[in-house]
């Protein structure tokens, strides 16, 4: 689906969100939106990404693509890599298609994880080799790529959720050096609980978590593109986000993964 044009498209820089219906992402194309960018949205919900569309068009006179699109199918997925392979205004690519899931391991259906990976890691891996060569050869754009507060440290009851999230920070990482003088910056995102629809899709009980410890999506967008402009690898955002990830990383592993354990045993027999 396309949305009305405008004079000058042709040179306009374009991004693309990915899980961009609903909470971070669709926080992504608001703030980016009232920016100037064009927009490539992109989740399962074509319903939901036609009426972000319609609205950011009107409000800011922008254009926007919709892709709907399962990006743990394959074809699907191959359908968004070539789009994204094929698009000489791309100048920013938002890898925030993802979802988690709790409970022990050995009890969750491994469909389910499966899919987990393929969303968090297969399908973020495939879109960012699309979308570098021609960011490469434009010398220019950036790669934002979300992933977790979870990422610094073992996720006992979260297991697939926090390893996949520990593979997007590595990556990412290894991207940024890999890239490094070529005009083009990856970036991994790190937010902490954030008010969306993730904790009620992961069934993850957050009735004990207090006020001070979340942060809207919109703030962690703001986070994300100062981040980016100051062109950091790692963005933690919030105070006591950043302060919790170095005390973990500081502490000794099997301590963090035993008082993990016992924590996340507590939240699930409530």
């Amino acid at each position: 689906m396309t949305t009305r044009s405008t004079r000058g498209e042709a040179n306009r820089r374009r991004a693309w969100v990915t899980g961009a219906s609903a909470g971070i992402g669709a926080a992504f194309a608001r703030r980016l939106a009232h920016d100037g960018w064009d927009l490539a949205l992109v989740a399962r919900d074509r319903a939901r990404l036609k009426s972000l569309a319609a609205e950011l068009q009107h409000a800011h006179a922008i254009r926007a693509e919709v892709f709907a699109a399962d990006l743990t199918d394959v074809a699907a997925r191959a359908g968004i890599e070539a789009a994204l392979a094929d698009d000489a205004r791309l100048e920013l690519l938002v890898n925030n298609a993802g979802f988690g899931t709790m409970g022990a391991f050995a009890t969750l259906p491994i469909a389910q994880e499966e899919a987990e990976i393929a969303l968090n890691i297969v399908a973020l891996s495939r879109l960012t080799r699309a979308a570098l060569p021609g960011l490469m050869a434009r010398r220019r754009g950036a790669i934002l790529n979300v992933s977790s507060l979870a990422a610094f440290q073992p996720g006992p009851q979260n297991a697939t959720y926090a390893a996949t999230k520990a593979f997007v920070n590595s990556f990412s990482e290894s991207l940024h050096e890999e890239l490094r003088g070529s005009g083009v910056r990856v970036m991994a995102l790190c937010p902490g609980f954030t008010r969306t629809e993730f904790q009620e899709r992961a069934g993850i009980d957050v009735s004990g978590i207090p006020s001070f410890a979340w942060m809207s999506a919109e703030a962690v967008v703001d986070a994300a593109l100062a981040g980016l402009r100051r062109g950091d690898v790692v963005c933690v955002p919030g105070a006591s986000n950043w302060l919790l990830s170095n005390v973990v990383s500081a502490l000794p592993r099997a301590a963090v993964r035993r008082v993990l354990g016992a924590a996340s045993k507590r939240v699930l027999n409530r």
